[in-house]
């Protein structure tokens, strides 16, 4: 079974819908450890409710940014993660986590990028900006995470038409609904071939 680290900086709506969609084998998975830069975070609470292992690591207990980018890395090797999910991670990562975790590093991004991304992107700002330019269509994004902020090679998308009287917030919603049904439908894939490779290593031809 698939092993997954979260990292998250909110509330942790994302983390819930996938212990959810894990709780229901909707994914052949299972969260392992949520590592959150705001000790106060909802994703934390959420884990720690779930049973989960939790970790507050940020510039309040490593100062150093070097140090911290290493200590979130020995947080999820020590977890054994497979695969590492951003939900709402509002920090850059570091080249120590970029390097150890290339192609198992996954983000989602409320926009179809890469329209609608990269720094100061993020939460509803994003929808204000799709209403502003006059796009007819927005939708979500899920893709790997190779350096820059919403970055890297796309996995999946999904689209949602933008009415004419719509509004930012009702746009998130919209958005946030396929969203979610996007990364839980891609996690479900990703762990099928997880699956498929481990019972091909345990069971050689």
């Amino acid at each position: 079974m698939m092993r997954i680290g979260v990292l998250a900086s909110h509330e942790g709506s994302v983390l819930q819908a996938l212990l959810d969609a894990c709780a229901d084998a909707r994914i052949a998975a299972r969260v392992v450890l949520v590592v959150s830069n705001n000790s106060e975070s909802g994703a934390l609470r959420r884990a720690r409710e779930a049973g989960i292992a939790t970790r507050h690591l940020s510039s309040a207990t490593h100062p150093d940014s070097a140090a911290l980018d290493r200590a979130i890395v020995d947080a999820l090797d020590a977890a054994a993660v497979d695969l590492v999910l951003l939900a709402g991670y509002m920090k850059r990562l570091g080249p120590t986590m970029l390097q150890r975790y290339t192609g198992r590093l996954l983000n989602t991004h409320p926009s179809l990028l890469p329209k609608f991304g990269g720094a100061g992107f993020y939460g509803r700002r994003v929808h204000e900006a799709v209403l502003a330019s006059g796009d007819r269509e927005s939708g979500a994004t899920v893709h790997w995470v190779t350096g820059d902020y919403d970055t890297g090679p796309i996995v999946a998308q999904t689209r949602v038409l933008v009415d004419a009287n719509e509004t930012a917030l009702s746009l998130e919603t919209k958005v946030k609904a396929v969203e979610r049904a996007l990364l839980i439908d891609t996690l479900a894939t990703l762990a099928r071939r997880h699956r498929t490779k481990q019972d091909a290593s345990t069971h050689p031809v």
